[in-house]
């Protein structure tokens, strides 16, 4: 499947990519922004109101939100999850379809989770949206159907999310930040969310889902008058209750800067994040710096830590950072994903320029640019009525001035380079910094131990564990063809692997929702079709014979390089390995984790074969590209061997792209569904 993978890269990874690097528009003079004040009334039950009338369109939105203080689920993390999942699904007087039905008949949009709803649509159905975004918030029906339904869905996804290194960094760094008894620091797991019940999802609801810190905030075409009536009639009878207020010891930071890693021995790519504790409300005067610096050093495609790891160095698609402020703790964070060679080389830099926010004044363009982004973003995100509404509830839930907003851009222009720098000194913690990096211990470790910050062992739950064991000796006799010689007899042996002319497949995948449909046909004398469907459409097309090869992508037909056509006529066979044992120049690197297990890494030029040491199967192939400027790693993972005419062949494959795409195969064949037509 040599390029397959890049082809797919480019057509999933080119999407996200748009639009990422557009230039900083002039900054203008400051504009004048009106913020709409809300009327406000409160409900006997508690319940606050806070309605801001906007005649500009005939649109209407509401959010009703619950101000209730984090709380953590222990051995039933996932309440909340399965809470929110089941809200929406029907009301006590309403079934899920006919809910669903009435809704899209106004074409409005009506969503909910376990502490809050939201409705807005045409302000001419205004009066209905209400009345089902009451009904689905105070009335809903929890079934055990659902439940189970949801509980499978969520457990589906954690399940993908074991083999993601994303993900895992995401838990552990939470984890090791919060501690696993904070409510930011707990995770939901499969042994959490099995010790879940309808009962606990009844019970979370009576208690968090009540109106004496609720807030519902309405924006649009409405007139006060009609919706103080409309609110008193379908929130009154709202049974009052106060949630529990429990208290948790602020997360403190690292005494010394230290990189915290685990091992995934499946990873292409480390994924780092410099992190520290900050404790940064709206109201403290350096609020507005600390935004700035965040902005300067992180904030987007013109941050410093783009335009030096991106840009300068070509490691990584894209760097950022972080700053989080309000009620409670929270974090600043410099994130970023990078190829392995370069994991400890990119802390460096992460580093640097942490230091240099710290020491340095910023100039005055860097301040300038910062700022226009700052204030294009709130005049742009002022159009927004879910703006408008955020705005007022954080103006009444964080003690905010009542002239907060008026006096935005104003707070915005007044900071100068030196308070820039004092927010840095105060809130990027160059000095306590926590390195959280997941990355493959085979091609990082030795990097992370020689850059002289002391290193420390977490497994993917974030609990402390030992060193990972690399490098491990290769066995005597173990080369390169015996690797190849004992996978050869563990899929059927040298007789039934030359008897394969054609291997015929077809495989399907969902990728981001949509899907995907791929079929590969392969002879033995050097000829391969592959065919890529998204949603029923042809994305992708490549056909290699022994006379050249094109691709078609989109439409668009292009001939394969003659350069590239040898090295894809030498994969475009059934099995690449009967060639590659007389081929001179192949090399076993090494054993190494794959899934867990102890593979034998086989070098063949950029390319890297992984068996299985016990099974001798093939379970993995990483191939070095170079995608959009940047170097990075491909893998390709095989699994569920099962016999067809005698040979196994994988019928589950994974293809890391940026995004991972887990292909089952539906449908194969051995010599047969293949003619010399598909290879025209």
């Amino acid at each position: 499947m040599k390029k397959v993978i890049y082809i797919l890269a480019g057509l999933f990874l080119s999407i996200t990519m748009q639009a990422q690097d557009r230039p900083m528009p002039k900054p203008g003079p400051a504009p004048t922004v009106n913020v709409g004040k809300p009327e406000t009334f409160t409900l006997k039950n508690g319940l606050k109101v806070l309605v801001v009338e906007n005649h500009k369109l005939p649109r209407v939105s509401y959010t009703l939100t619950m101000d209730n203080a984090p709380y953590a689920e222990g051995n039933k993390k996932g309440v909340a999850d399965m809470t929110s999942a089941l809200m929406g699904s029907g009301t006590t007087t309403m079934s899920k379809d006919d809910f669903n039905e009435e809704v899209d008949f106004l074409g409005a949009n009506i969503n909910f989770w376990a502490e809050g709803a939201a409705a807005s649509g045409l302000s001419k159905y205004s009066k209905r949206m209400m009345e089902l975004m009451a009904d689905g918030a105070l009335n809903p029906q929890f079934t055990q159907e659902e439940f189970d339904k949801q509980k499978a869905q969520i457990l589906e996804g954690l399940k993908s999310n074991e083999k993601s290194v994303s993900a895992v960094a995401s838990r552990v760094t939470d984890v090791l930040v919060y501690g696993k008894a904070h409510p930011r620091g707990e995770y939901l797991s499969e042994e959490t969310l099995n010790n879940v019940s309808l009962a606990d999802v009844k019970a979370n609801y009576n208690t968090y889902f009540v109106p004496e810190k609720a807030y519902l905030v309405i924006v649009g075409d409405v007139k006060l008058k009609d919706v103080k009536k409309q609110v008193k009639k379908l929130f009154g009878d709202w049974t009052p209750n106060t949630a529990p207020n429990i208290s948790y010891s602020d997360p403190k930071d690292v005494q010394y800067t230290q990189i915290n890693f685990v091992d995934m021995p499946n990873a292409v790519q480390s994924e780092i994040s410099v992190i520290n504790v900050v404790n940064l409300k709206m109201t403290d005067k350096e609020y507005f710096a600390a935004l700035l610096a965040n902005q300067i050093l992180g904030g987007g495609g013109e941050g410093r830590l783009f335009l030096n790891l991106r840009e300068a160095h070509a490691w990584t698609y894209g760097a950022y950072s972080s700053i989080g402020s309000g009620k409670y703790v929270t974090s600043f964070r410099a994130s970023t994903s990078v190829r392995n060679t370069v994991t400890d080389s990119a802390i460096t830099e992460i580093l640097n320029e942490v230091k240099k926010m710290r020491n340095d004044l910023v100039s005055t363009e860097d301040l300038k640019n910062a700022k226009a982004k700052y204030v294009g973003n709130f005049v742009m995100q002022m159009e927004k009525p879910s703006t408008v509404a955020s705005y007022a509830l954080r103006t009444q839930t964080q003690n905010l001035p009542e002239d907060f907003y008026e006096n935005y851009i104003k707070n915005i222009n007044a900071v100068t380079p030196e308070d820039v720098r004092n927010a840095a000194k105060k809130f990027f913690l160059a000095d306590k910094a926590r390195i959280v990096v997941v990355g493959k211990a085979g091609d990082v470790l030795e990097g992370l131990e020689n850059s002289k910050i002391p290193v420390f062992y977490f497994d993917k739950w974030g609990q402390k564990t030992e060193k990972p064991v690399v490098n491990k000796p290769i066995p005597a006799g173990v080369t390169a063809k015996t690797v190849m010689a004992d996978y050869i007899k563990a899929i059927g042996g040298e007789k039934a692997a030359k008897g394969v002319k054609t291997i015929y497949t077809k495989s399907t995948a969902t990728v981001q929702g949509a899907p995907v449909e791929l079929i590969m046909k392969v002879s033995a004398d050097k000829k391969q079709f592959v065919e890529m469907n998204v949603m029923g459409n042809t994305m992708m097309k490549q056909v290699v014979n022994d006379k050249g090869g094109y691709m078609v992508q989109q439409g668009q037909r292009m001939d394969i390089p003659q350069e590239e056509l040898a090295d894809l006529q030498a994969s475009a066979v059934p099995f690449e390995e009967l060639m590659l044992m007389s081929k001179d120049g192949i090399t076993v690197s090494g054993i190494e984790a794959i899934n867990g297990n102890d593979a034998y890494a086989v070098k063949n030029g950029d390319l890297t074969y992984y068996y299985d040491v016990k099974s001798g199967l093939k379970v993995a192939k990483a191939e070095e590209q170079e995608q959009m400027g940047q170097k990075m790693t491909q893998m390709t993972y095989y699994n569920d061997y099962k016999e067809i005419k005698g040979v196994k062949i994988p019928y589950n494959v994974i293809l890391n792209v940026g995004i991972e795409i887990n292909l089952t195969v539906n449908e194969a064949k051995i010599n047969e569904g293949v003619t010399a037509a598909d290879f025209q």
